[in-house]
């Protein structure tokens, strides 16, 4: 198995690297993790002191959604899809309607072809004094991260580094200005990235306490995956640090009549979240579950502790 060097010495790396975010791009997870990324970053610069933002698997960046990856699935036609073509989009909660109007930013022409992913969703929402590390080890993703983060032309601001996203950002923490988040949201692909998320984040609140962490995950029927949220209020909890837990559930994990299935539902814990955030999304997610449903099942929950 390939070794990759991180700060404490060889760590193994995932022999396979069959996940392609492409296929998945501005699906109803997109929606949830990106509007709630959107809003932590409006609420972290309202103060003048720089932040870095570190995102442990950015994938490529961007997303042309009339490419033969998203058209494989077409799993944006039921995200992302359905929220742009909303009439009345004003009744929206105010999350939900900046998550729009930046998606809009990369489909100048009306027509929805470009899914921003988290690099650059980020990358305009930074001022100046700002710094976005962008971590990524899919060859194809890594090389075309790389291309479209020069295209930005943001020169020193926006850093990709083709490593090892949970060990890569240990030498991040603490940053500078004290002031920092980290989005983690790895496929999930290998069972062992559930492990690293929890053993990342607890040596990063070791490092940075006061640091917000977004990790997104999927519910779906693997034991790690309904363990993660309980291990993750345990971390947060001997931290001392407050916690938020929101997820979306848009129909049932079962297949249907032609063996379909697809992820039913996502979930993205906060760390040391905005005081804001959780008013905010009492008024987005059953929106969310209004628009993005698609069977009985829909629905969603909304849990934190102070």
């Amino acid at each position: 198995m390939p070794l990759s060097r991180g700060a404490s010495g060889p760590v193994p790396l995932a022999p396979m690297f069959s996940y392609r975010h492409a296929f998945h791009a501005g699906n109803h997870a997109d929606v949830l993790k990106h509007s709630t990324l959107i809003a932590l970053l409006k609420y972290l610069t309202q103060k003048e002191a720089s932040i870095t933002v570190l995102d442990t698997h950015a994938g490529a960046g961007v997303y042309r959604l009339d490419s033969r990856h998203a058209l494989t699935s077409n799993e944006a036609s039921a995200g992302i899809g359905q929220l742009a073509g909303m009439t009345n989009q004003q009744a929206l909660a105010p999350v939900l309607q900046d998550y729009l109007a930046l998606v809009a930013e990369f489909n100048r022409s009306g027509q929805l072809r470009h899914y921003p992913g988290s690099p650059f969703l980020v990358h305009r929402l930074l001022r100046p004094q700002d710094r976005l590390k962008l971590f990524e080890l899919h060859p194809t993703d890594a090389r075309a991260l790389q291309l479209n983060v020069k295209s930005l032309e943001a020169g020193r601001q926006v850093t990709v580094q083709i490593e090892d996203g949970f060990e890569g950002v240990r030498q991040y923490l603490p940053p500078p200005s004290r002031r920092g988040l980290v989005l983690c949201d790895p496929s999930y692909e290998i069972k062992s990235d559930y492990a690293r998320v929890q053993t990342m984040l607890g040596d990063a609140l070791k490092r940075f306490a006061t640091g917000v962490y977004a990790i997104w995950y999927p519910i779906i029927p693997r034991p790690e995956a309904h363990d993660l949220p309980r291990r993750l209020k345990s971390l947060a909890g001997k931290a001392g640090r407050p916690w938020l837990l929101a997820s979306l559930t848009v129909k049932s994990g079962k297949s249907d009549e032609h063996g379909r299935g697809g992820l039913p539902a996502s979930g993205m814990f906060i760390i040391n979240p905005p005081h804001t955030l959780k008013s905010m999304l009492q008024v987005a997610l059953p929106q969310m579950v209004e628009v993005l449903g698609q069977d009985p099942h829909a629905g969603f929950t909304l849990d934190s502790a102070e």
